[in-house]
């Protein structure tokens, strides 16, 4: 099986301090042979909330090089897919704002044939890490 990450499973993967970067890593370490997937959305949100976020004092710069790294990193079989999905691919479910771009993942991991990988339970879809 092939998974999309999401911002929060890349995130806690890439943070060593992050709540859950163990059971993220633990996870990974246990589906090596799984191909990993990202996209604009999840790449830049990692981006954003890494240097916007007071508490983790990133740079832009250094994380960007941070997930470089992840992605380069032995083990783990990471490709980035490109998102040619516009608002017409979004699910029934979304009905709330907060629901979009959980909405629009979902339906690009299912294009490659890939679920979308997360730490939250309330994506329908979804594949909550355990």
């Amino acid at each position: 099986m092939k998974y999309l990450l999401d911002v929060n499973a890349l995130i806690a993967l890439g943070h060593l301090e992050h709540a859950h970067h163990e059971r993220v890593a633990h996870w990974l370490q246990a589906h090596q042979s799984s191909p990993l997937l990202t996209c604009s959305i999840a790449e830049l949100g990692f981006v954003r909330v890494l240097a916007q976020a007071p508490g983790y004092g990133f740079s832009v710069a250094h994380a960007q090089a941070l997930l470089s790294q992840i992605k380069e990193s032995p083990g783990y079989s990471f490709t980035f897919v490109a998102d040619g999905h516009d608002v017409s691919h979004l699910p029934e479910w979304v009905k709330a704002s907060r629901q979009t771009t959980d909405g629009h993942l979902v339906q690009l991991a299912n294009a490659h044939g890939a679920m979308l990988a997360t730490l939250d339970a309330k994506i329908p879809g979804a594949f909550v890490i355990p």
